[in-house]
């Protein structure tokens, strides 16, 4: 079962049925959606993302995917989840552009990942990031990611992929 995390500014908790129009909301935003899976979805298709979340995903306890908010409102998405990509785990994320450049990109994604570490016993987790999405890549840097690959495109884009591995805790010597 997905688990509620908190950070300094935002709540992580699954998703509620409540939550699918401001869902489909985020996924229709086209400045959110060029950057997630395949790109700008039609709106049934992000309805029907929306139910996997419950009937497959929750039900069958895939991997963990939270709704993002922040004062009670729904600011954005979250995952972490195993990908073929990498042999490994992949973080995933999106906000909502009304709260972009306020550093939550940032504290999500350090959420995520201390999570995988932490509550998952992971030792490294990756992200696939567009070459293009200049922003996403500068958080991942500034939290400790390094780019281990690129990945040419189908339609000719690159999608960098990115690895933080778990640090060292030292040893004790008594």
């Amino acid at each position: 079962m997905t688990p509620t995390l908190r950070t300094d500014r935002m709540l992580l908790e699954p998703y509620a049925l409540e939550d699918q129009e401001d869902f489909v909301t985020l996924f229709q935003d086209r400045r959110v959606s060029q950057w997630m899976g395949d790109g700008p979805a039609t709106e049934a298709e992000d309805r029907a993302l929306f139910g996997r979340i419950f009937t497959k995903v929750y039900a069958q306890e895939l991997f963990d995917v939270w709704a993002v908010r922040r004062n009670g409102l729904l600011i954005g998405h979250a995952e972490i989840k195993p990908t073929d990509t990498v042999q490994g785990y992949e973080i995933i994320y999106a906000l909502a552009p009304d709260v972009w450049g306020s550093g939550l990109g940032r504290e999500l994604a350090e959420a995520i990942v201390a999570y995988g570490f932490d509550a998952l016993g992971l030792t490294e987790v990756y992200a696939t990031v567009a070459a293009s999405n200049g922003a996403s890549l500068a958080v991942l840097n500034r939290i400790g990611f390094e780019h281990v690959r690129d990945i040419a495109e189908d339609d000719g884009s690159t999608t960098r992929v990115l690895t933080r591995r778990r640090a060292e805790r030292p040893t004790r010597q008594d």
